[in-house]
């Protein structure tokens, strides 16, 4: 069994997965690489990652081209992710298997009439009778395909996966965390909602809370956040880190208590969740974040807040703060979460199953309860 993966860019949030595929398949799984990196993300040291043997370049030079294109035709499977449509025109017109991996689509809201070409792109790319499965990277993917009538009975849930850490003793490392300690992080752009953050420290700091904030990113909205914590006094509590390479803000994830994401909608996934997870912080998140509603049990392994209402993420905040020892077990089930199930191994071991079962022509798929190819 051959599979390929198209993507954009192999970047170190897909890596623990296709290591995993290559470690089942050996020379049968190959990983297509479609573009340069863009530079933001190049300069947030996502570059910083050597290109495993099986990596193809697609756009080095014509004949590397022409060769991905026959890769891809002769694989038993291609998974599709952010590359253009037509590397896999040819396999849906054959009916051979091709799996879709995609955020939400309709991050900009349910306006439907401003996609008629979409729309119609996506009845031609991909057919009723055409074997094309949909891998969810968002938990609102499968609900906004099938408002155009995609996908239905067809959509399975998926996501990003980073690297996962096991940690010799995760208790012992969440007894270290700093007290009363909150982490931010994201680029400093709207949908991020960096003034969040600095609006919860402002009330917490008129309530006499003790406690230290740490935000770590860059972006267009920095220069507003500095002036929102000068204004508000906050220098003594809350400080701004500017960018950092992923293992220094893993760092800060193992040292922090609680994790704060407060995107909005047009946050396709949201990959920081897994690793401040992963790094045993008790996290409170928005409901609009593409991965929360797949990764966050509330109340069990952290809370979750109604997107755009910020009494509610102040609330479910302060019962953190209130209350450690809960802060602690969240952390503890969240830590468990990510290495018992929403990470790369058990992520290939799942999709290697799945793709059996449908290259045998099965259709009842629904072979996993919750995680990852779980029926979305």
């Amino acid at each position: 069994m051959r599979i390929v993966f198209v993507s954009n860019y192999f970047n170190h949030h897909q890596k623990p997965f296709c290591e995993e595929m290559y470690i089942q398949l050996k020379e049968n799984f190959v990983f297509i690489q479609t573009q340069e990196m863009e530079e933001e993300r190049s300069s947030m040291g996502w570059r910083d990652i050597d290109l495993p043997a099986y990596v193809i370049k697609s756009y080095s030079n014509a004949f590397a081209e022409k060769e991905c294109r026959r890769i891809i035709e002769q694989a038993d499977v291609v998974i599709i992710g952010s590359a253009p449509n037509h590397f896999v025109k040819n396999r849906i017109r054959d009916g051979k298997i091709v799996i879709r991996y995609s955020e939400r689509p309709l991050k900009k809201g349910l306006e439907l009439w401003k996609y008629p070409y979409r729309y119609l792109k996506w009845h031609i790319m991909y057919p009723r009778h055409a074997n094309v499965y949909l891998l969810c990277a968002s938990a609102y993917t499968a609900s906004d395909y099938l408002k155009f009538g995609l996908f239905r009975d067809r959509c399975y849930k998926w996501g990003y996966f980073p690297e996962i850490k096991n940690y010799c003793n995760v208790s012992a490392m969440i007894e270290r965390k700093r007290p009363a300690s909150i982490l931010w992080v994201a680029r400093l752009i709207e949908l991020k909602h960096p003034e969040l953050p600095i609006m919860v420290a402002k009330r917490l700091k008129e309530e006499h809370y003790s406690f230290e904030m740490n935000l770590i990113g860059s972006g267009i909205l920095e220069n507003k956040i500095k002036t929102m914590i000068r204004e508000y006094c906050l220098e003594d509590c809350v400080k701004m880190l500017g960018t950092m390479k992923p293992n220094q803000v893993r760092e800060h994830m193992e040292q922090s208590q609680v994790f704060l994401f407060t995107s909005d909608r047009n946050e396709g996934w949201g990959a920081v969740l897994n690793e401040a997870m992963n790094s045993a912080c008790g996290v409170v998140a928005s409901d609009a974040i593409g991965s929360v509603p797949y990764l966050i049990s509330h109340g069990d392994n952290g809370l979750i807040y109604r997107d755009g209402d910020f009494n509610d993420l102040y609330c479910k905040l302060k019962q953190l703060l209130d209350a450690p020892d809960r802060t602690a077990m969240l952390g503890q089930r969240a830590y468990e979460t990510m290495t018992n199930i929403w990470n790369g191994k058990v992520a290939a071991e799942r999709l290697l199953k799945l793709v059996k079962l449908l290259l045998k022509g099965e259709t009842d798929l629904g072979i996993y309860e919750d995680g990852p190819c779980s029926k979305a």
